[in-house]
Parts: C-alpha cells; structure tokens; sequence
C-alpha cells in the first residue's frame, strides 16, 4: 500500500506530477485516463503528464488491463451489474475498448444470467401478496437499472413462471 506524500510545489514539475499521481493512487487503483484527468485538474502539462504516466507504467503502477478486470470482477460481484452497465463505467473512468473486452469476456453470457435470475428470485420472493403484473413491472425495472438486456429478462421471467401480459 503506498503511503501519501506530501507535495513540494517549489520543485521539479516532473517530481510533482509523480507526487500527485501516487496520492491519487494512495486511496483505490486508477485508469491511465482517470489519472491523466487528475493531473490535468491539478495544472500539470500535458507534456509533463504524459512522461509521468509512462513512469507510473514502467514501475507497474498503472495497468489498465489489469483494473478494467478488477473493476469487472468487482461491479458485477458485488453490485451484481450486467456487462452493459459494467462497459460503460470502464469507459467514463477512459479505458481503452481492448482492455474492456477482455475483462467482460471473463464474464460469460451463463453467468450473466444466473446474476439475474438470483437478483429476480431474491426479488420475487418479497413480493408474494403482489398482483402479478406488478411483479413482472418490479422484476423488469430492477432488472434494467442493473443494465440486462431485455432477452435475459423476458428468460428471467419466464423461469419465474410469471405471466408477462404486454
């Protein structure tokens, strides 16, 4: 675990971009594009926080293969996200669309829909005075703010045995 350290603003900008980027990295992993906004948020140069990227790099420091798989670990773990959602925060935190595919491909289309058939079941139990097309309309809305498609959702409901009235 790194430490913070305490930035000298009166030396080389180099060492003060390097400074920022390990206290950015003190608290939870970074992309390259959440780290490269940080440093432009703090007033580095480009050119100065490009060199300290490729420095963090080197060292090992930063690796967005290895955070997009963490992430995606993460996310649908303990959040239980489907891949879209999963996708798209990757992509607002500026990793680069190869690391994304290869950390969702860890992530089969099987699985994906165990998540939401757990979320679903979990969900379906609690609302057993329901009338059933508020259960289907209940189901449905959890299962798109977790971001399934709605092929895995129409399966999801049929397994439940509810009835989808459209």
């Amino acid at each position: 675990m790194l430490d913070y350290v305490k930035v000298d603003h009166e030396a080389d900008p180099y060492s003060v971009a390097y400074t920022i980027a390990l206290n950015a990295l003190v608290a939870r992993a970074k992309s390259k594009g959440e780290l490269v906004a940080h440093l432009k948020k703090r007033g580095i140069e480009d050119e100065v926080a490009a060199a300290t990227i490729f420095r963090l790099q080197e060292a090992g420091l930063i690796n967005d293969e290895e955070f997009a798989r963490a992430w995606t670990q993460s996310r649908h773990n303990s959040k239980k996200l489907s891949k879209r959602i999963i996708a798209g925060e990757l992509r607002t935190r500026g990793v680069d669309q190869n690391s994304i595919d290869a950390a969702l491909d860890e992530i089969d289309d099987e699985d994906e829909y165990q998540m939401a058939f757990g979320l679903a079941m979990k969900k379906y139990n609690t609302m057993s005075r329901l009338a059933p097309d508020v259960q289907v309309r209940r189901i449905q809305s959890l299962l798109q703010r977790k971001g399934f498609s709605f092929g895995v959702i129409g399966r999801v409901l049929r397994e439940l045995g509810i009835e989808v009235k459209y």
